[in-house]
């Protein structure tokens, strides 16, 4: 009997002839280049990185600048603040794009195509543009400076694709399943969240991720709108290892490399799930 395959699972395991694994694999080390190569300036000495003979291998690695950013106070603090932030923003992001896509999916309401149409606008202006705005918007509500500026900043611009993505897998849930729950006397928002949220959890996983790695990796807001205490990691490595005319690039790959292994780990973790909900939010109901 044969099984019938999740969705993405096609694209997670692809079937390729020795041609195509070939140049996936030359592609992929091309890729993969400048990672080893960050990698290995942070298992360099300082006064060998810019050597006129350096190797490209390290011939006498060491972990000092590894051990150096746990010892770094500072950078530790903006450690908990991108978890906390980013956390934030996974959770807000997933939760009020998902009301929002299953408002959009299964109710029909003047102005419904409007709001669709502004988020796709949105989607075209860059975040930069809209910093003083939003700066002067949150000093006015008095959440400049905390957790909540950067949590809220950050969730603004990731609604536009949470919501469609969720709204796609949306649009393929079965009325039935909505009436049924009706039926049964749950209410709007006991099926929401009994219901349509365990049916989309690669959908909500996938979102979550796209959030996440919003709050993560974002420098120039968490430079302009959180306090010295609230800064996250990209703000607090640039402070730390960049100054006018010098930087310690090892120290600096070194944190790099720590800061970007929770990302690693987690899409590692979840992407099954991640492969899956974007195949089904590209799929039309």
């Amino acid at each position: 009997m044969r099984r019938n395959r999740d969705v993405g699972e096609g694209i997670i395991r692809p079937h390729l002839s020795v041609p195509g694994r070939v140049g996936l694999i030359v592609l992929a080390l091309f890729g993969l280049l400048p990672v080893y190569w960050l990698t290995a300036t942070a298992f360099t000495k300082k006064e060998d990185v810019f050597a006129q003979n350096r190797p490209f291998f390290p011939v006498d690695p060491t972990i000092e600048n590894f051990v150096g950013f746990f010892q770094n106070d500072a950078l530790l603090k903006n450690l908990g603040n991108s978890i906390i932030v980013s956390s934030g923003t996974a959770l807000l992001a997933v939760l009020v794009g998902g009301l929002m896509a299953y408002s959009l999916s299964k109710f029909r309401y003047r102005g419904r195509n409007a709001i669709m149409f502004m988020f796709l606008i949105g989607q075209l202006i860059p975040g930069a543009l809209l910093l003083i705005s939003l700066y002067l918007m949150l000093s006015s509500a008095g959440l400049l400076y905390t957790y909540a500026a950067l949590i809220l900043s950050f969730t603004t611009f990731t609604l536009p694709l949470t919501v469609f993505l969720l709204k796609g897998i949306m649009d393929g849930l079965p009325d039935d399943i909505l009436e049924a729950a009706k039926v049964d006397g749950l209410s709007r928002t006991a099926t929401v969240f009994r219901i349509v949220f365990p049916l989309v959890v690669p959908g909500l996983i996938t979102a979550a991720m796209f959030a996440f790695m919003r709050g993560w990796s974002d420098l120039l807001f968490a430079l302009t709108l959180a306090g010295p205490d609230k800064q996250t990691l990209p703000a607090g490595l640039t402070q730390a290892f960049i100054h006018e005319g010098t930087a310690d690039w090892p120290a600096l790959m070194a944190a790099s490399l720590i800061t970007s292994l929770p990302l690693v780990i987690i899409f590692v973790v979840l992407q099954r799930y991640f492969v899956s909900g974007l195949a089904a939010g590209a799929v039309k109901g």
